[in-house]
Parts: structure tokens; sequence; C-alpha cells
């Protein structure tokens, strides 16, 4: 039988956990969760909870899913694992088929990794090198957003703009330019959100202007700023951005490894607006929270830019150990075809509705300072003062304390900051979604007021 206080005492002595400071962590009991069952995560000593955010937003149809289990197994049956260096396999050649044919626009190539952190990096240094290779070398910088975050590797960490996790490593990384997020909560003055939008792009464009001739490209996450603290983008935004991006000759790159997959009620956020990059990051939901899987995609023309004669030495000189997993490639091709058998963004559309209804009843609580969701992404802003939007101090831990309040509710939850974080599998069940959003509610009042 397993011992909760053997392991976590075991975890205390061994273990350095990810984005925790661990003197803290000495001090707490922290759950260890054994199992699954559908949306729900279960800890050694039997206690069950709502997995609040698809266990760090990657978790599609539930836990345990029989269809998942079973590509998983034959997949077994035939082979772990085999390189992708000079070799192939079919379940990354029939991935990759699929991940064409349900992305958008002329996205033609796909380029598989472990994590999206390595998919960002993968699309910087292909951006750079493209450009390189047609002759334009001065076209080398990168444009990101305020609060941007696009993983925790160096090249990612420099687009990114989080400072509290960014700054400390700000001699490691090369210089960025960096445009403001469509924050429209806190955006200064009394604006609309189309005015935001605006701003936004004027400041964008000021930058494109300036510095075109030596920018490769864009880094954005288009329509929700996930780490960010849930930041959406006003109606026109990533269309508008794109329309700079041709305009000043720099290629476009969109990391949807939070926003893909349904998140954000489409497929992929982009297909809001009809919009495509010309290179676009995947992961998280691609394994449907299996296994570590991360591809990038982009157009024929990036592609091209790379094919020539081995002496040119154009090959794209990037691989990892685990590329193109065959486990991690067949439990994708699986999850793909339950979005169709269990018409999965139907549901995410009739529960966002749900949800938006539900949360006007958060909205109103006095330290709420702005609710924001696209989909199944909702972020809960909490402030101090609501007339003065001023933040509550972050060594208050006000969304820590949310979430420890949660879970002895019975829902793991997770912050940023004073940002109150859902995202539940997108397969969750009206009425224990709505239990979840009750919970968030009454955690929310518990600890604020």
């Amino acid at each position: 039988m397993v011992n909760t206080k053997t392991l976590q005492k075991k975890d205390k002595t061994y273990l350095w956990h990810p984005f925790t400071q661990m003197q803290e962590w000495q001090t707490e009991n922290p759950l260890v969760i054994e199992r699954g069952e559908g949306v729900y995560l279960i800890d050694t000593d039997g206690k069950r909870y709502l997995d609040g955010v698809s266990s760090l937003w990657c978790n599609v149809h539930g836990h345990c899913v029989s269809e998942l289990d079973q590509a998983l197994q034959e997949q077994l049956g035939k082979i772990a694992h085999s390189t992708f260096l000079g070799l192939s396999h079919p379940s990354g050649i029939e991935l990759a088929e699929k991940l064409v044919q349900s992305t958008p626009g002329e996205l033609k190539r796909v380029f598989y990794s472990d994590s999206g952190s390595e998919g960002v990096e993968i699309a910087l240094k292909m951006a750079f090198q493209y450009w390189q290779q047609k002759g334009q070398r001065k076209k080398r910088g990168f444009v990101k957003l305020s609060n941007a975050y696009h993983g925790d590797t160096l090249g990612a960490v420099s687009v990114g703009g989080i400072g509290l996790f960014h700054e400390i490593y700000g001699p490691l990384l090369f210089q960025t330019h960096q445009a403001p997020a469509p924050y429209v909560y806190r955006w200064p003055g009394d604006i609309s959100s189309k005015q935001v939008k605006d701003k936004a792009l004027e400041a964008m464009e000021t930058i494109l202007k300036e510095h075109h001739e030596s920018l490769a490209a864009i880094v954005i996450e288009p329509l929700m700023q996930g780490a960010a603290g849930m930041i959406d983008q006003p109606q026109g935004y990533i269309s508008g951005v794109k329309a700079l991006a041709q305009k000043y000759n720099t290629l476009l790159i969109f990391d949807e490894v939070a926003t893909g997959f349904g998140r954000t009620g489409k497929m992929f956020a982009c297909e809001h607006e009809n919009v495509c990059p010309d290179i676009l990051v995947v992961a998280k939901g691609l394994t449907a929270g299996y296994l570590p899987l991360a591809a990038t995609l982009t157009t024929e023309e990036v592609y091209q830019a790379f094919l020539g004669a081995y002496g040119e030495y154009k090959t794209f000189f990037h691989g990892h150990t685990y590329t193109a997993n065959p486990l991690a490639c067949s439990v994708a091709l699986a999850n793909l075809e339950l979005f169709k058998t269990k018409k999965v963004l139907e549901k995410v559309s009739d529960n966002a509705k749900f949800a938006y209804e539900e949360l006007k009843k958060t909205q109103g609580l006095p330290h709420v300072g702005d609710v924001r969701q696209v989909g199944l992404m909702i972020g809960i802003e909490l402030v101090e003062n609501k007339e003065t939007k001023k933040a509550y101090p972050l060594e208050e831990k006000r969304g820590g304390r949310v979430i420890s309040e949660a879970r002895k509710k019975g829902a793991i939850l997770r912050p940023l900051g004073n940002v109150v974080v859902l995202m539940p599998p997108l397969s969750m069940e009206r009425s224990l979604l709505g239990e979840l959003l009750n919970i968030t509610y009454d955690c929310i009042k518990t600890v604020t007021e």
C-alpha cells in the first residue's frame, strides 16, 4: 500500500520542482497524485479532485481514455522509439498529414520536437536561417509582446516579457523589440477595447517601420496570452498583426502551444480571424496530455529556402533524440480522431457559453477586477481595490491562497500571480464545470472578503 507521508518525505529529500520556491515547499505537505479517472485526479489517500487546469493545460479528453490507451498499447506492440534522423515511421508520417489537414491556410511542412519551448526555439531558428539563406542577412531580430511567455529555453526566454521569470537571465539573452500587449484591463486611461487594439497596432507598426530591414519575425500567442495572466486580445488584433507583418516583409510566428487544439472554441485560435502565420507552433493538447510532443509547422515558402545541394549547407541543423517519438505520434493520431467522433469543438462552444453566464456572478465580487474568457481559457484577476484597479501585493499570495482553498473543496487550480486560472479538460460535463466554477467563486470570496 502506498504511504503518503513516506512519499512526501522522499519528495522533499530528493526533488526540485518547477516554478516552486523549495524553501516554502519544505514546510508543506504536497499532494501526491497517484491516479486519474475522467476529469478527476486522485491522490495517494484516495481523495478526488476536479482537474481544473487540465494538468497544466494539456489534457483534452480526460484521464485514462480507452481509445488513447489502446493506441498507445498497439504502438508499444510494434516499437517504442526509433530515431527520426535519417529514418521515418508510419505514425510520424500519418500525423504530419493530419496536422497539415487540420491547420489553417498554407502550412504544409511539419517539424517535430518534444515540448512547446523547443517548438518555439525551432521557429526562431527557422525564421533566422530563412532570411540568411534568402540573402537578407540583416534580418536577424524579433518583435515580441509585453508579458509574453513562450517557454523556458534561452531562445524562448529571449522573446518572453515577464520580468519575474525572465529578467535574471538578461545577460544570456539576445536583444528583441517589445511591443505592448493589448491588455485592455490594464491599458492606461478609460478607453474601449477597439481603441486599445488600434493603439497596440500603432505601437507595433512604429517598431516595424523603423526596424523592418533588420527583423526576422514577429512572435505572439494569438487571441490569449496564457502565462501572462490570460490576457485576451481584442477582435481584429491578430489580423492586424498579420497585415503589418506582410506590409513590412516580416515573418509571423504564432505560438499556439496553449491556445491550440480546441481551447478557444476553434481548433486553433488563429482561425477566429482566418489568419495563417508563416510558422505555427503546437504542443500540449497535441497528444491530449498523454506524452511530450510538439510540432512546428511552416509554409512551403519557408521550407523551400532550406533546399539545396549538400555542399551548400542549407540544411536545418536541429534535432532531438525523441523527435517524432512513435508512441506520442500514435496517441496524437488517436486524439485527432476523437475530436471528430466526440464532436469536441461543439461541446467547447456550449460549455463556453455556460461558463460565460456563470462567471457573471464571479465578476460581481468586490475584489474581482476582471474576468477574461476565450472558449474554455479563463482568467480571473483579483485586485485590492476594484475602483482603482490596485493590485494585491504579490507577497500576499492571494492567488495561491485561492488555490489552497480549492484543494480543500476538491479542485485543482493554479494561479498566475493575482490571476486565478481555469482551463478544464474539454470533455468536462456541464454539471462538473458548474461545480468547478462554484468552488472557484466560493474560494475567491473566502480569500478576498
